[in-house]
């Protein structure tokens, strides 16, 4: 059952609301990261009045589909358990979404890495009544004025209700509405602070932003992530992943491994293509004329990351 919350904007019209696309193929560095780039502040924008799709999934377990991070719910007697929690401006649709599934109240919520459109909501979850968990580097990043330099934007510290109550390192296992959550931290992946949580018993993973299903993925180098380390987060997934098991990628459809496959095998190819054309001496702006992601770029050009801003990223990590 998929139920949809507010009003509904396209993925296209949500890239162009929120400035994404490039123009042209030879694009110079300077314009790729502008520091008049806006893209955190229009996210805010457009978040604000953003569907929400609620799409049940196995046992008690649902999804929220919205323009941040995707968010699963866990229902029962201990009361709602999220994990992630979305741009901070989408709140109002992500509460009416929350009380859609049912009216019992939010104790528990997970944060799958430190980002603002995973972690923007969560001050008022917390006021709501939830306890807040994540790995120790969430809280490292949230707790002080954080800078991402591709994004050309500079985090404000939380207030203290917003920060993870309990922290761990390395792994993790919770219990809550007769389900098991086993979480395990990432090597430096997408960031330095990626977890998965595997609902072991309904056999669904949500793995944050180290899977983008069908989109190309923000890496951010000014808090651990590489391109190299999304596609090792990748093939750990892939280890991890059962043929009937569901995949909560951070941004995208519902998945399984035939996407995590096809997701890792794109990311590893275009890196190979840039990394070759790097070596042979070509700019930030022969890379993206020379479009080695072409075959990918009309499906996943679209969402958060267009084609020259991900070149421009993976040209950083080779």
């Amino acid at each position: 059952m998929v139920t949809e919350v507010t009003t509904e904007i396209s993925r296209r019209k949500f890239v162009a609301a929120a400035g994404l696309a490039v123009a042209g193929a030879c694009i110079a560095p300077r314009d790729l990261f502008a520091e008049e780039d806006h893209l955190v502040k229009d996210a805010f924008k457009v978040a604000a009045t953003a569907k929400i799709r609620v799409q049940a999934l196995r046992r008690n377990i649902s999804v929220l589909l919205g323009p941040g991070g995707n968010i699963a719910v866990l229902t029962g007697p201990d009361g709602k358990l999220v994990i992630d929690a979305e741009i901070v401006t989408s709140r109002p649709n992500v509460s009416a979404a929350l009380t859609a599934i049912n009216a019992d109240p939010i104790k528990q919520l997970i944060n799958t890495h430190w980002h603002f459109d995973h972690t923007g909501g969560n001050a008022w979850l917390h006021e709501a009544g939830a306890s807040i968990l994540a790995q120790e580097n969430t809280r490292k990043h949230i707790s002080k004025d954080t800078r991402v330099e591709g994004w050309h934007y500079t985090f404000p510290a939380m207030p203290a209700g917003a920060l993870p109550s309990t922290v761990f390192q390395e792994d993790y296992t919770l219990h809550a509405n007769d389900s098991t959550l086993v979480m395990k931290h990432y090597l430096p992946a997408h960031t330095d602070s990626d977890i998965d949580v595997h609902f072991l018993e309904a056999d669904i993973l949500h793995v944050g932003d180290t899977f983008w299903n069908r989109n190309y993925p923000f890496i951010d180098y000014s808090t651990g992530g590489s391109i190299d380390g999304q596609i090792r987060a990748a093939e750990a997934n892939l280890a991890k992943v059962t043929d009937k098991m569901l995949v909560i990628p951070g941004h995208g459809e519902v998945g399984g491994k035939a996407d995590l496959l096809l997701f890792r095998d794109v990311l590893a190819g275009i890196r190979d293509k840039v990394a070759a054309l790097k070596k042979q001496g070509r700019s930030l702006e022969e890379v993206v004329a020379a479009k080695p992601s072409a075959q990918t770029d009309q499906d996943w050009g679209n969402g958060f990351m267009n084609p020259a801003r991900f070149l421009g990223l993976v040209y950083q990590g080779v």
